[in-house]
Parts: structure tokens; sequence; C-alpha cells
């Protein structure tokens, strides 16, 4: 299915990012405003779609906990739990959502976006090459406006692969 892009504004979502409290805490504790359609959650970590669907089926996994280096704050135990659930994630997702590539980054910075998070964005087949990578996650291009009940679908699809993956 094809969905129509629709532009972000980006001063609003730099001005949040930098000094609006901490998104992913406020999911964590539901205390955000605006829906973010929740995959998987247990006591060390938090699976959501992203607010801003740049491409179909952008996931964020967190830790619950407010950390903000991505290796620093964690011991090696952590740190490969987490990445362990990243793995589970991600293959759902590809097993999921048609996929060429899948992208693993964490971004954000002390500046804004503190708490640490990996992106996974499934890159849809076909893609011409100039417009993957790094170019695909261009805020510019705008997002998906993908209907509530089709991410929750979405959702328990990957939940339900997610539990048939050991990791």
């Amino acid at each position: 299915m094809t969905y129509q892009r629709y532009p972000i504004d980006i001063k609003a979502y730099t001005e949040q990012s930098q000094n609006a409290p901490c998104f992913i805490c406020r999911i964590v504790t539901r205390d955000i405003i605006e829906p973010h359609t929740i995959i998987y959650e247990d006591d060390a970590a938090i699976v959501f779609f992203s607010k801003h669907q740049l491409l179909y089926g952008y996931t964020l996994v967190a830790p619950r906990q407010h950390r903000e280096q991505v290796t620093g704050d964690f011991s090696l135990e952590e740190y490969v739990a987490l990445q362990r659930l990243v793995y589970r994630v991600a293959e759902a997702l590809r097993q999921e959502v048609p996929t060429e590539r899948l992208y693993i980054l964490s971004l954000g910075s002390q500046q804004g976006n503190r708490h640490m998070h990996w992106h996974l964005v499934p890159l849809p087949p076909g893609v011409p090459y100039q417009e993957q990578q790094l170019e695909a996650l261009r805020l510019e291009k705008g997002e998906l406006r993908i209907p509530d009940e089709e991410m929750a679908a979405l959702a328990v699809r990957i939940r339900q692969r997610m539990e048939r993956i050991c990791a």
C-alpha cells in the first residue's frame, strides 16, 4: 500500500527534542499527549513505532531507564541484553515488512533526544540507491500518515513474530 507524505514541522521538532521533557521517559510513564503504538515492553526496555513514520514500520527500541550514552551507561550484560532485543525486533520487523535492508542506528545527542535509543528502519525494496541510507531518513521528505488501526495491527504481528524468535 502507498501512503501520502506530509510535511514535518522541523522547527517544532527541533524545539521539542531540545527543550521538552524526555519523550521516551514520557512514553514509558504514559505521560505523553500524542499516542505512540507500543509493540513490546518489559522491565528493561520499550519498543514502539516512531511518531514520524519516514518509512513504513519505523521502530524505536529504548531502555526504560533514562540512559544517555549508547554504551557508557550500561554494563556489558545490560548492553548485550538490549542488543538481543534489538535483534528480535529487527528480525520480526524484517519478516513482517517488505525490506531490502534494515537500518539500525543510534541517533540523538546531548543537545537533543538525549535518552539513548535505537532506530530500526526497514528500507522497502526498489528504492533508488540515491534515495537510500541517510537520504531515506531525512525529515524534510515528510512522514507517512498511517491509520492508527493499521499501526496497531502491525504491532501485534511484529510482537507475535518476536515471540517465535529466540535470542
